[in-house]
């Protein structure tokens, strides 16, 4: 299994060398060659077995260089810390299905995937005696769930930009009350987008990534994605082996195009068992304009009820025009070259005609994401986030007689109480991990959306090999 940049400028790496890369050194992004595809007959294996058994089978299709056994254990540890036995589990809310993504130790559906990277970074630096350093970015859910990946752990220092201000105040006291030597939370002074911006620019600076082995946390690595793949492949085997349905919709609320991505590969892989799948955003509509318009163009960002979704330029977007452009990485790094100096993408009638069969789109406000909120809570007692209620509302439009529709339930609703209170009159109930978090110290730098700022806090506070192995920078 080989693993090429989008845009077509380096050589090709294995699955454990694009995972510690993050980032190509052109500035891409790595995706497999090829997708490997599955037969019936392997499906029909794969629909009764647990989710970590069923992650090992479908993850170690994407690597020839991880032996199987420490895949399994990887996942195996990676997902014991989740309070459901299911994992992921899915619930029917009468019309449509929600699948419970929030279990694991932040409440986020980014634990999924983090929880395993954190395992697998450990992994491959005790076995080659190394050390890293990790920067990424977030929008709200991945920085706390990438913090609990990697907190303690010897060998790594993780730094992690938040929007000051920007994010939900659950989500804020979850990364800043991590207080572990090798945990670094930097709030900036500007948007997601700025600092998704520093970050790629960080790591696409070849000399300094390699000065401080640099790993990136955020979608743009691979191993994200693969890990998300999982959970749309069991939950419609789920559905297939309870109700007979031959292929089963998703409607997933993003952002930054990488959770959708992943039910994108999960399809490529399985043929028709994944059907259509349905892009919600909220007033940050930059991906549901691309899809029902056929422009892809920046807008200013919008803070909203679900601010993991307040963003404007979609990360994970590159891989899916690699795919639309036929394998073309020229076209690729063209394209986003383009849209680095103008703001948008134009395609043609062909393209804009693909993308529609590939997906449906909404854009959903705030009124009705709180009215959704209201209507599933009042007619099925069950209460979603507004990130959710995004998608559900989406679904709800966009629903096929006779094909079930899964809605991605992204995060435990008491991570956005003003949102829930505003829906129901009510604060919901909080879950252990959440209770007394504003009486925990907390720590935090707070910082202008600056690059040059942001590299000089990480030379810092980096881990340079100097200390040893299981070192940490200095505070």
């Amino acid at each position: 299994m080989r693993y090429l940049s989008t845009r077509g400028g380096v050589e090709p790496l294995t699955f454990t060398g694009a995972v510690m890369a993050g980032l190509a050194a052109d500035g891409g992004l790595f995706l497999p060659d090829p997708v490997p595809a599955v037969d019936e007959s392997t499906l029909e294996r794969w629909a009764g077995l647990s989710y970590p058994r069923l992650a090992a089978e479908v993850i170690g299709m994407f690597t020839d260089d991880l032996d199987p056994a420490v895949l399994a254990g990887l996942l195996d540890r990676s997902y014991a810390v989740f309070t459901h036995p299911e994992v992921t589990p899915l619930v029917d809310c009468g019309g449509f299905h929600v699948l419970e993504l929030f279990h694991g130790p932040t409440l986020a559906f980014k634990d999924v995937a983090l929880q395993f990277l954190g395992n697998l970074f450990e992994h491959l630096l005790e076995r080659d005696n190394g050390w890293m350093n990790i920067i990424g970015a977030t929008s709200g859910d991945t920085g706390s769930a990438a913090i609990h990946g990697v907190r303690g752990r010897k060998g790594i220092n993780i730094f992690i930009l938040h929007p000051h201000g920007r994010v939900s105040p659950v989500q804020a006291l979850q990364m800043t009350t991590v207080t572990d030597a090798n945990v670094f939370n930097i709030a900036i002074r500007g948007t997601f987008d700025d600092g998704q911006a520093i970050v790629k620019a960080i790591l696409g600076d070849s000399g300094f990534k390699e000065r401080y082995r640099l790993g990136a946390v955020n979608s743009i690595n691979w191993a994200r994605i693969v890990a998300q793949v999982v959970y749309y492949i069991h939950a419609a085997l789920r559905l297939r082996r309870e109700q007979g349905a031959q292929t089963v919709d998703f409607s997933v609320p993003t952002g930054n195009f990488g959770d959708i991505f992943a039910g994108y590969v999960a399809r490529m892989m399985t043929g028709g068992l994944i059907g259509r799948l349905i892009l919600a955003t909220n007033a940050n509509d930059i991906l549901s304009r691309f899809v029902n318009q056929g422009v892809y163009a920046r807008g200013t960002v919008v803070q909203t009820l679900s601010p993991s979704m307040d963003i404007q330029v979609a990360s994970n977007f590159e891989r899916y025009l690699f795919y639309l452009y036929g394998r073309d990485p020229q076209r690729v790094a063209e394209a986003v070259n383009r849209f680095a100096a103008e703001g948008s993408i134009s395609f043609s009638p062909s393209e804009r005609e693909l993308i529609k069969r590939q997906f449906a789109a909404a854009s959903v406000g705030e009124e009705e994401t709180l009215a959704t909120i209201r209507k599933v809570h009042g007619e099925r007692g069950y209460l979603l986030d507004p990130h959710t209620a995004v998608g559900v509302a989406a679904a709800l439009r966009h629903r096929r007689g006779g094909v079930p529709v899964v809605c991605l339930a992204t995060a435990h609703p008491a991570k956005f109480g003003d949102a829930v209170r505003k829906a129901i009159g009510r604060d919901p109930d909080p879950p252990p991990p959440l209770a007394g978090l504003d009486r925990l110290e907390s720590r935090c730098e707070i910082l202008p959306a600056d690059e040059n700022e942001v590299r000089r806090y990480l030379a810092a506070h980096a881990l340079t090999g100097r200390e040893g192995k299981g070192g940490t920078g200095a505070r």
